[in-house]
């Protein structure tokens, strides 16, 4: 078995980690410094939980529009577009809504949300991420809408992770950022090994990917809290504005992208019982852990059989 070098550490709630395919310790120091900054470079963008981030800090501007950050864009039009190749359930303009529900409170000390929960999401029969505008480097957000990226942003920050690794380095690298894992570099012999559980004891499994393709879990145990006697979890059901009804403990997807692979397992789980069709329909590897445990397998994710071989 090949010897890889890896570190982890902890953020934003949870565990970031990077291995490459090299033994050699002073590339894994450079190679968690790439990691670092680009977190870092996310962070301060698009945080809901940082007052001096560019979203909040300059919200009041967004609501007339002003140029932003190409970073901040990228990461607005990642997540617009997660929006509209889900049909709206990966939304990313619940941030009042989530403040509501006590999601900050129980995880972060954000800065307050400047606007009413209250305010109408359809003004003009359009949803309100239909009506964020975003031009280039311009962003115009309506007012009353609070944007949290984080989802797609922390997917997307473990796929440039991975890519700035290899830019600098040469070499093959896997990043994880809490259930979001992307690769990039050259393919390391026998591919990258992911193992693919969401609690202890959960159901395990554990997959081989080629290099640049990466693996994203969304899961309804994770990110819980209690809210006036009522049991919270972080996806919320654009619908109702109420966290999903938890049909999957956890759905797992197997995408080119993190980003890409992120969205199918968050839609999935708003989805529900509606999530196996819609995901063999994709024709992606996924598997999605049900309430009681039991596990289903769409689109080539190999059965215990086949692991076994």
């Amino acid at each position: 078995m090949t010897v890889r070098a890896a570190a982890e550490w902890e953020l934003w709630t949870t565990t970031a980690r990077v291995v490459l395919d090299h033994r050699d310790r002073r590339r894994l120091a450079a190679a968690e410094a790439c990691v670092r900054e680009v977190t870092a470079a996310v962070d301060a963008a698009c945080s809901r939980f940082r007052h001096d981030s560019e979203l909040v800090s300059r919200s009041a501007e967004l609501v007339r529009g002003a140029e932003v950050s190409p970073l901040l864009a990228s990461l607005v039009h990642q997540a617009i577009d997660a929006a509209r190749v889900s049909d709206g359930d990966v939304d990313p303009t619940l941030g009042a809504r989530m403040v509501s529900l006590g999601y900050d409170a129980a995880f972060a000390d954000a800065p307050p949300v400047p606007t009413p929960e209250a305010v109408a999401r359809e003004l003009d029969g359009r949803p309100a991420w239909q009506r964020v505008l975003l031009s280039g480097t311009f962003l115009r957000v309506p007012e009353g809408v609070t944007l949290d990226l984080g989802a797609t942003a922390k997917a997307a920050a473990a796929d440039m992770a991975a890519a700035s690794i290899t830019a600098r380095l040469g070499i093959g690298a896997l990043v994880s950022l809490g259930g979001d894992v992307a690769t990039a570099g050259p393919d390391p012999s026998g591919g990258w090994q992911v193992r693919v559980q969401d609690l202890d004891d959960d159901p395990a499994d554990r997959v081989r990917i080629a290099a640049g393709w990466s693996v994203a879990t969304s899961s309804t145990q994770k990110r819980r809290w209690d809210q006036d006697g009522h049991a919270r979890h972080h996806i919320l059901d654009p619908r109702w504005g109420l966290p999903a009804e938890p049909v999957w403990r956890s759905v797992t997807v197997v995408e080119p992208s993190c980003v890409s692979a992120n969205t199918l397992t968050t839609a999935a789980v708003v989805r529900g019982h509606g999530a196996v069709a819609v995901l063999r329909q994709s024709g992606r590897a996924a598997r999605l852990v049900a309430a009681d445990g039991s596990v289903v397998r769409v689109g080539g994710w190999p059965d215990e059989d086949a692991r076994a071989a």
